[in-house]
């Protein structure tokens, strides 16, 4: 059966999934038979459907059909429904070539330790400060206020926003302090989708993106490039690929030992240097230094672009005081 489009190899397939030890678990179930591992290294060089993944295995076409489900369901590949010789025909396609796991994470916890956790939006930002003209925010459906206008960050639409670029400058977000009072905070992750900015896209085009918590300069991660070309699994039809598709999903991380992103250390900021407990919200600012050396912008992406279907997520680890002594 014909496929009216082109499934050569995937030369250009580089996408990393960054995951951590608890969501893995989903990923290793997926690829515990023999016959799923099979069909995703298949996959890996090129795209098939439902038909030639049942001739190439020797398997019913019923039975293709289930493992393709458990390998999309775990986010591995993705499938889409193309015209066929005869009538239509789905279409599957590996989504990503790496899979980094954080065990940073895994961590041994006493059994009065919980947590507290909060999505927002990326267009909820209290406070942005862009320069330049090269910047934009995007709904999933439209732009928002004008391109390249920094005073469209203040457009009341903004709280729409699924993707927010800019070259210099940076937002800042509060999220609410949900940890009851007399506890003691350990632990503290954000999780974010995001990479370069570069003129359409560009591959290679490093960016020195940093993190601020509560006012203290957490640390530095270099994006490695602005990634476009393909289409990212979340991002609207109408955006095209010839612009920024998808980003690389970054956990930046502070507990009692040190500030890391993806757990690797990125200085020597302490959980209790942020004085978590004493304020009614968190803030968090993110942007690119004046000075940075690689001043290459940056993007972020909302639940609706992008690879991950996540906005902002704050996570806080904590304790009562009382049940530590």
């Amino acid at each position: 059966m014909k496929i009216e489009r082109d499934t050569s190899n995937n030369e250009k397939l580089n996408r990393i999934l960054s995951t951590n030890i608890d969501e893995y678990v989903y990923i290793a179930k997926a690829l515990s038979t023999d016959l799923r591992l099979e069909i995703f290294k298949a996959l890996l060089h090129r795209s098939m459907n439902v038909a030639e993944i049942s001739g190439k295995f020797n398997i019913p076409a019923s039975t293709a059909a289930i493992n393709i489900k458990k390998l999309e369901d775990a986010g591995l590949i993705h499938t889409e429904m193309i015209p066929g010789t005869r009538g239509t025909q789905k279409l599957c396609t590996a989504s990503y070539s790496r899979i980094v796991v954080d065990f940073s994470d895994f961590r041994s916890t006493t059994s009065s330790e919980t947590s507290a956790q909060v999505s927002l939006p990326i267009g909820q930002f209290s406070d942005a400060q862009i320069s330049g003209a090269h910047c934009g925010i995007l709904s999933d459906k439209s732009i928002i206020g004008e391109m390249d206008e920094p005073r469209s960050f203040f457009e009341p639409d903004r709280v729409n926003a699924h993707l927010i670029w800019f070259r210099r400058g940076y937002l800042e977000y509060r999220f609410p302090n949900r940890v009851p009072r007399g506890s003691m905070i350990n632990n503290l992750e954000l999780t974010m989708e995001l990479c370069s900015e570069a003129p359409l896209y560009n591959l290679d085009w490093p960016s020195d993106i940093t993190m601020w918590i509560n006012g203290k300069e957490l640390g530095t991660w270099t994006s490695p490039g602005d990634f476009g070309g393909e289409k990212g699994l979340l991002t609207p039809e109408w955006w095209g690929t010839e612009n920024t598709q998808y980003g690389l999903l970054k956990t930046w991380r502070v507990n009692s030992e040190g500030s890391y992103i993806d757990g690797r250390s990125i200085s020597g900021l302490k959980v209790t240097e942020l004085e978590l407990e004493d304020k009614p919200y968190v803030t968090i600012r993110i942007g690119i230094k004046p000075d940075a050396k690689n001043d290459g912008g940056l993007n972020l992406f909302g639940r609706k672009f992008g690879n991950y279907e996540t906005d902002l997520n704050l996570k806080l680890n904590y304790t009562n005081r009382n049940e530590t002594k």
